[in-house]
């Protein structure tokens, strides 16, 4: 009984923590990329619909790759298609490594993991908005590119 009774207590204490740690998180999602493979045509798109049109937002690429990824970056082309579908274009450069070659991030074994800016403060209009990622780099067929994803948390209040 007391078994049971104290795993409990480790399993509430592990999810309160991992609940705070997404305190104002509206969406977020990752897709696997087939066979760690980034085809140049193959975009990704994530769908997110959004009904609060008052709070700012803070945009973030999140960005899965092995520890022997070739390069210390990744250029993306990201289409942001709003609800009366304008599409705003746009090219990002998500920086994985510094000059040393020290991957940034977090890192667990072999894989890391990166948070990079996509825009800041950001407000929505209320529909549905498309995020469509593709690889912009100058090989067409990119390895070690595990996961991309989107994360949209609300801006925190500058004190």
């Amino acid at each position: 009984m007391y078994k049971n009774g104290s795993f409990f207590v480790l399993l509430s204490c592990v999810a309160a923590i991992f609940c705070s740690c997404n305190k104002g998180v509206i969406f977020q999602k990752y897709t696997s990329i087939p066979n760690n493979t980034w085809v140049a045509n193959k975009p990704v798109t994530f769908t997110v619909p959004v009904d609060d049109t008052i709070n700012p937002y803070n945009v973030f690429v999140n960005i899965r790759q092995a520890n022997d990824y070739d390069f210390g970056n990744i250029y993306l082309f990201i289409d942001i298609t709003a609800p009366n579908n304008q599409t705003e274009h746009d090219t990002i450069n998500c920086i994985l490594a510094d000059n040393t070659g020290r991957w940034l991030g977090n890192g667990l074994g072999d894989i890391w993991d990166n948070k990079i800016w996509l825009k800041r403060n950001a407000r929505f209009h209320k529909g549905e908005y498309k995020f469509t990622y593709t690889q912009a780099m100058r090989v067409d067929t990119l390895q070690q590119i595990m996961d991309v994803g989107l994360r949209i948390e609300k801006a925190q209040a500058e004190k």
